[in-house]
């Protein structure tokens, strides 16, 4: 990782557009922690080597009960924690965060999920491309499988009407460089993403009427309509352990969710004429993802 920090180092030093003697952007970056004490604190021991200086780090607990709160406040008093009374998921605790962080001034907010670990220079090339072209209102960075560490997960989001489906680009690809030009995506995956505060003030929080999964793809649609670009930046580097709070990656509770929450999303925005073919390959691609999971549980 020591190479994707000096990568990382150097594309700041040659691309930054804000004058070194001014002060960078103010970061604050929300965490949403459920029950997650141990993955938290990797992830907060990871931030602590981030060489963005000019950061808030908020972790907002979902009303945890595995002493989560407490193992923050001790190992990392640095960290100001917002103990919610209720877990309010995803969308809810985001908001939350969302809310507190403007309140405090912060003018770019890093939403980055608690089972992820990150390179140290990975804020600087987002910070980069979002200060770079106000256009820009949301900013992904290069995710890899916390567990194959050269794996690629996430290089970009691409999103089919005609389908019904959401998809990673490259996902499972191991990196060889074939996904290093940054450019505009569909969505950026609320693993990881940064936007700027006046767009919350555009678009609005995230929609918690969707339960669990798509909020991440839901927001990028509403900024895209509101004239906002949507950009992946491969220098930013990411490593994710999948849905630790969701029971693993191919949880039942996690496909029942993600299925229900996708319907509304593109219920919501898909045209009329895409609903001949949406329903039909939809039930396809969500039939095959139960079968696997039954292959799973028998396996």
């Amino acid at each position: 990782m020591s190479c994707c920090a000096a990568a990382s180092s150097i594309f700041w030093a040659r691309n930054n557009s804000v004058n070194s003697q001014s002060t960078p952007p103010l970061v604050w970056v929300i965490i949403v922690n459920w029950n997650g004490r141990e993955v938290t604190l990797d992830c907060l021991d990871s931030l602590h080597h981030a060489t963005y200086r000019n950061r808030h780090v908020l972790v907002v607990d979902n009303a945890s009960t595995d002493g989560s709160v407490e193992g923050i406040r001790k190992l990392h008093p640095d960290v100001e924690v917002l103990a919610l009374p209720e877990n309010r998921r995803f969308a809810g605790g985001n908001n939350a965060g969302i809310r507190h962080a403007l309140k405090g001034g912060a003018e770019f907010l890093l939403l980055l999920n608690n089972d992820t670990t990150v390179d140290p220079g990975y804020l600087e090339p987002l910070v980069e491309r979002l200060s770079s072209d106000p256009s820009t209102g949301i900013v992904a960075p290069k995710i890899y499988y916390h567990s194959q560490p050269d794996r690629l997960w996430y290089a970009g989001g691409s999103i089919s009407f005609w389908s019904g489906s959401m998809k990673h680009v490259g996902i499972r690809e191991y990196d060889h460089g074939q996904h290093d030009t940054p450019g505009e995506t569909d969505y950026a995956t609320g693993c990881c993403f940064l936007t700027r505060g006046e767009l919350v003030a555009k678009i609005g929080l995230l929609d918690e009427s969707y339960y669990m999964y798509t909020e991440d793809a839901d927001w990028c649609m509403r900024a895209r309509r509101a004239g906002y670009r949507v950009m992946y930046e491969p220098q930013a580097r990411v490593w994710h352990r999948l849905s630790v709070s969701a029971g693993g990656h191919l949880s039942w509770y996690k496909l029942k969710n993600k299925a229900c929450s996708n319907f509304r999303f593109f219920r919501r925005y898909a045209r009329w004429y895409q609903w001949f073919t949406l329903p039909w390959l939809a039930i396809l691609s969500n039939g095959t993802a139960a079968i696997r999971y039954l292959l799973r549980r028998r396996g």
